[in-house]
């Protein structure tokens, strides 16, 4: 199942007049001096440009009037925003300016327009934020615009190397909290994919979104698939969301699954993602109705070469349990993952384990087949502490274990110590081997058959031997 290679990317890129530019309401103002500037001891000597003028040759301060007492954040703001000089030329009403700059400040303008600082109208929604006309957005305009998208990305400009016409893009991805790292990242690994038209993005990601993927997690799912970027909604996106949809996986878990795989996209659907389910259903026996929850337990079945890796598990489990061909499906179709598990690293080590405490073959094939996931579970931090915890002060034997595999996917200190512990301390716990079964249900069900209690009052008491066992591992350390 070769990675299909489908789409190419649109080198149509998205034109920097088409974008609005918001402005503040409120102008600070510059003015003209033919002193010499001074520096003093609380002086940025980075914004310290004496030789500044205005376009129309005026000496400016390094200072602005109202405002020197400020802190500046970005050293290079006074050349991002020399272009707002004050002085709007000759012939410029300046009383008729400050009245309407006051008017929009006080939140007085509700529509229409208004004149800028550089004597262009303006359009005004009805928030009262600026937009730049199209029509009226001539090249300076432009030029200057390109100018502060080099300043913000001045950063990125020194690591890779940036076309000024990706900085729509940028700007946009920015929304979804990606960053100049992030940019990087997806540079190195897919650089096409930041040459995308800004428009086609949005329309790319919009519908990603529309069929469950979290605005949240965008930013993941560009971070390991950075050319999704790249495929159209009509001949990829949507073609894909339908197969997942004609497999019996609900509306409601499309984004969960896109989420955890979102290079499913690179794959073709007739010619790699529905071989990959026939082979599911024909050749490793899971069953069709059983297809849509193995598909949602680890959608990365999809995307791997299943007939490596199921054919590696299934000799290996025949041989090293004499596990029979069925055993083996159940274990798939409940824990899908077992076919990403290494061999060598995850399977082998549990199994050897599981003998070491005394448990036969036959045993393991029991526990493994109800309970799959105990291939994932760490062995140090999770089994050993479990055994040891059931043997030395549950008093049980390891052969409870085939009965009650469940025993060994509960939290040690979440459920099974505290049920053991409170039963203790009210004096209800059996004499001899500590019934395993009383860790099964949930908590008001154990409340009410095992300790004749309140939630509230085996909550409190679990807090405390929580915070209790906490301090002592504190003081060990």
């Amino acid at each position: 199942m070769a990675l299909s290679s489908l789409y190419t990317p649109n080198s149509t890129l998205f034109p920097p007049h088409s974008l609005y530019i918001g402005f503040n309401s409120t102008t600070t103002r510059r003015t003209s001096c033919s002193r010499l500037p001074v520096s003093s001891s609380h002086s940025n000597p980075k914004i310290l440009k004496s030789n500044r003028r205005s376009r129309f040759g005026q000496r400016l301060s390094p200072y602005d009037n109202d405002n020197e007492h400020q802190a500046v954040d970005d050293d290079d703001d006074d050349d991002e925003y020399d272009w707002l000089s004050d002085d709007p030329g000759p012939g410029f009403d300046n009383d008729k300016h400050k009245r309407k700059a006051q008017a929009t400040a006080n939140g007085s303008v509700n529509g229409g327009s208004m004149y800028s600082r550089m004597g262009r109208k303006q359009k005004i929604n009805g928030n009262g934020k600026v937009m730049l006309d199209r029509n009226n957005y001539t090249g300076k305009d432009k030029q200057e615009s390109g100018k502060s998208s080099k300043n913000k990305y001045r950063r990125l400009l020194d690591d890779i190397d940036v076309d000024e016409k990706w900085f729509p893009l940028l700007d946009y991805l920015g929304t979804f909290g990606l960053k100049d790292s992030h940019f990087i990242q997806m540079y190195s690994r897919h650089m096409p994919s930041l040459q995308i038209n800004v428009t086609a993005a949005k329309e790319r990601l919009d519908y990603l979104m529309s069929v469950g993927v979290k605005t949240k997690d965008i930013k993941k799912i560009l971070m390991r698939q950075p050319q999704i970027l790249q495929y159209t909604v009509e001949s990829n996106l949507k073609s894909h969301v339908a197969f997942l949809v004609s497999l019996g996986i609900q509306d409601s878990r499309i984004g969960q699954i896109i989420t955890a795989t979102p290079s499913i996209f690179s794959y073709s659907v007739e010619n790699s993602l529905k071989p990959t389910v026939r082979y599911l259903i024909e050749e490793v026996g899971i069953r069709e109705s059983d297809l849509s929850k193995v598909v949602q337990l680890s959608p990365q079945i999809l995307v791997q070469r299943i007939d490596n890796s199921w054919n590696a598990r299934y000799r290996f489990l025949s041989k090293e349990l004499g596990a029979p061909r069925d055993s083996i499906v159940k274990m798939v179709t409940k824990h899908p993952q077992l076919l990403h598990y290494s061999i060598e690293d995850g399977l082998l080590p549990r199994i050897n384990f599981l003998r070491s405490i005394g448990m036969h073959n036959s045993d393991i094939l029991k526990v493994s087949t109800s309970l799959t996931q105990v291939f994932s579970l760490s062995l140090e931090g999770n089994l050993k502490p479990k055994y040891l915890y059931l043997v030395n002060e549950l008093q049980n034997e390891v052969k409870s274990l085939t009965k009650y595999p469940t025993y060994l996917s509960l939290s040690l200190d979440q459920r099974i110590r505290p049920r053991h512990k409170f039963l203790v301390a009210l004096k209800k716990a059996p004499e001899g081997p500590f019934p395993l079964s009383s860790f099964v249900p949930n908590d008001e069900s154990f409340c009410q058959q095992w300790a004749g209690t309140s939630v509230d009052k085996y909550l409190a008491f679990r807090q405390r031997l929580l915070l209790k066992d906490l301090a002592k591992k504190y003081e060990r350390s």
